[in-house]
């Protein structure tokens, strides 16, 4: 193994131990995540890591495999207002590279009718959240075909991109809505109204 190869596997497991340390109270009952926004260590640099468009998290160009350590990780993710994502600790922070959003909604479950309806939903990292009053949902149209992507606000600055599967789902409980005098195609959940895009362009999610 070459000498460079090897420090950067060591330099991962001293990370790993560090986060493991830090996120330790975790899996304690009735503890919550770790308090990221509360640490402010030192800027360590940037590390080979990356999480893709589809939440898969990579390391040195080869898949995390093991999901524990994938959770982990997720656990003391932040992102700041210079736009960058990083990994803190209490002692170091580290710069990754993120393709789209940092989590993937995965799984949603609609509870109620109407006003009274609540949208949970579970992310690719065992998240839970419940677009409402703290959780807001935001949808842009993007790429070449124009796809609708919607994102939910998880914690902090960060955001889980809606899978295609569960968009799908999302957008068969819209309804119509008139906001700032505009008719909107719109969700809603928790009493909130989100609003996905004008009503007359609402043909563009059959293509």
């Amino acid at each position: 193994m070459a000498s460079g190869e090897f420090q950067a596997q060591k330099d991962a497991g001293s990370l790993a131990a560090l986060i493991a340390r830090a996120a330790a109270d975790t899996n304690q009952p009735g503890r919550g995540l770790p308090p990221v926004e509360r640490w402010h260590p030192p800027y360590c640099g940037d590390i080979d890591m990356e999480i893709r468009a589809d939440g898969t998290w990579f390391y040195m160009g080869t898949p995390i495999g093991r999901q524990p350590l994938v959770r982990l990780f997720s656990t003391v993710l932040r992102k700041d207002d210079d736009g960058k994502t990083y990994l803190v600790t209490p002692v170091e922070k580290v710069g990754i590279r993120i393709e789209d959003a940092p989590f993937v909604a995965v799984e949603m479950v609609a509870e109620g009718n109407g006003a009274s309806r609540v949208l949970t939903f579970r992310t690719n990292v065992g998240d839970v959240v419940a677009a409402g009053p703290d959780h807001s949902m935001r949808f842009e149209i993007a790429g070449e075909n124009q796809q609708l992507k919607p994102y939910l606000h998880v914690r902090g600055n960060l955001e889980a991109l809606v899978s295609r599967a569960v968009m799908y789902d999302l957008v068969e409980l819209g309804e119509e809505a008139e906001i700032d005098g505009e008719v909107m195609f719109c969700v809603r959940s928790a009493g909130v109204l989100f609003p996905v895009m004008r009503a007359d362009e609402l043909e563009r999610l059959s293509h």
